[in-house]
C-alpha cells in the first residue's frame, strides 16, 4: 500500500519538533537548535558524515510546532582564546652601526711624541694644532702619573676618553668626496668645506663584558684615507703595530685593561642617547654630558653655533656677489 506523500512529510517534521532541543539565545530571539545527525535520526535519513561544522541546522521558536522559514543556523559554539606571539629568542637593541669584530687597538695619548712605532707627534691632532694647551697639558700614560682616568697633576679639559681611527673627512683643500658618499652622518653635520664632521663623534668599544664609551679626536693609526674599514665591512689597512685599527686614550685603556700597550677589541659608533652613565661623561668642554653650553647634537660649544651662524652668512654673501661658486669639495 502506498503512503501518501504528504503524511510523510508532516510525520518528518512532527518527529523533528518532537526531538529534544538545545535552547540558545541569538539576536535577542530564545531559539532551538539540534545537530544535523541528530535531525538526520528523527526523520529516518542515512547518518550523516560527521563534520566540524555539523551545526548548520534550522533554528525554531520556542513553544512553536512548525520550522519558520528563513531562520538563521546558528554555529556551535567554540572555545576562543587569544593569539599571542612569542618569539623564540630576545629581541637586541637596534642600533644602526653594526660591531666591527676583534680589532687590534693600541694606545696613544696627548702630548706623545714620536717614537719609532708612532712616527707621528700626538701634541696636535688633525683637527687641534693646540690639543695638548687645549687638553690642559700632558696626559701621562704611567700608572704613577694618573689618578683614577685622569692625569694626576691636573683636571683635563677636554674628556679624557678619547680615540683615533684611520680616517680623515677633510685635506689641505677641503672636505674629500669620500666623506659625503661614505660618512652615515655627513648630510646632517655638514655645512662648510674643510670642517670636520667626525671630532667629537661616540663609539663603544668592547673587551671581553666590559664596554667603554669615547669621543672622536684624531686620525690613526698610520692611515687616514681608510674609509672602507671605518664605515665599510673592510678590514684596517694598516699592517705595522699587528694590523692596529684603533688607537684609545689611556683612560679607555685602563677602563678595559689591557694589561700592556695592545688589546683587542669590538667598536661600533652610537648615537647620543646610547651613552650610558660612566666615567667618560665627567670631564670636558667638548662632553656633551660635562658641558651644558654644549649644542643638542653633542658636537659643538654655544660659541660654535654662533661661528656656524655667521660662516653659513658669510657663504651666502660671497653666493649672492658670485653666482657661480659653489663650495669646495674634492
Amino acid at each position: 500500500m502506498s503512503v501518501n506523500p504528504h503524511l510523510k512529510l508532516l510525520s518528518s517534521l512532527l518527529a523533528v519538533s518532537l526531538a529534544i532541543p538545545c535552547h540558545v539565545n541569538a539576536q535577542g530571539i530564545e531559539a532551538a537548535t539540534m545537530s544535523g545527525s541528530r535531525i538526520a535520526g528523527a526523520v529516518r535519513l542515512p547518518a550523516l558524515e560527521a563534520t566540524k561544522n555539523d551545526a548548520v541546522i534550522p533554528m525554531m521558536p520556542k513553544g512553536i510546532e512548525h520550522l519558520v522559514p528563513g531562520a538563521l543556523p546558528i554555529a556551535r559554539k567554540e572555545t576562543s582564546l587569544p593569539r599571542v606571539f612569542a618569539p623564540t629568542r630576545p629581541r637586541n637593541t637596534y642600533t644602526r652601526f653594526p660591531w666591527k669584530r676583534n680589532i687590534v687597538s693600541t694606545v696613544f695619548w696627548i702630548g706623545e711624541t714620536p717614537t719609532q712605532n708612532n712616527p707621528t707627534p700626538n701634541t696636535v691632532s688633525a683637527w687641534d694644532m693646540r690639543w695638548t694647551s687645549n687638553y690642559g697639558g700632558y696626559d701621562d700614560p704611567k700608572a704613577s702619573g694618573r689618578s683614577g682616568y685622569i692625569p694626576k697633576n691636573f683636571i683635563p679639559n677636554q674628556n679624557p676618553f678619547y680615540f683615533a681611527l684611520p680616517y680623515n673627512d677633510i685635506s689641505r683643500t677641503g672636505t674629500k668626496a669620500s666623506a659625503r658618499a661614505s660618512v652615515p652622518w655627513f648630510e646632517k653635520k655638514y655645512y662648510r668645506s674643510g670642517r670636520t664632521v667626525l671630532k667629537g663623534r661616540w663609539m663603544a668599544i668592547r673587551r671581553g663584558d666590559q664596554i667603554c664609551y669615547a669621543q672622536w679626536e684624531d686620525v690613526g693609526p698610520f692611515e687616514t684615507d681608510d674609509y672602507d674599514y671605518v664605515f665599510g665591512d673592510s678590514r684596517p689597512k694598516a699592517t705595522k703595530n699587528r694590523g692596529a685599527g684603533l688607537d684609545v686614550s689611556p683612560a679607555v685603556r685602563d677602563f678595559l685593561d689591557f694589561g700592556s700597550g695592545y688589546g683587542t677589541v669590538d667598536w661600533r659608533f652610537v648615537d647620543l642617547d646610547e651613552v650610558p652613565d660612566g666615567p667618560w661623561k665627567q670631564w670636558g668642554s667638548n662632553n656633551p654630558f660635562a658641558n651644558s653650553l654644549m649644542t643638542q647634537d653633542g658636537t659643538g660649544s654655544a660659541s660654535d653655533s654662533i661661528l656656524k651662524v655667521r660662516e653659513i652668512r658669510d657663504r651666502l654673501i660671497v653666493s649672492n656677489e658670485s653666482p657661480g661658486s659653489v663650495n669646495n669639495i674634492e
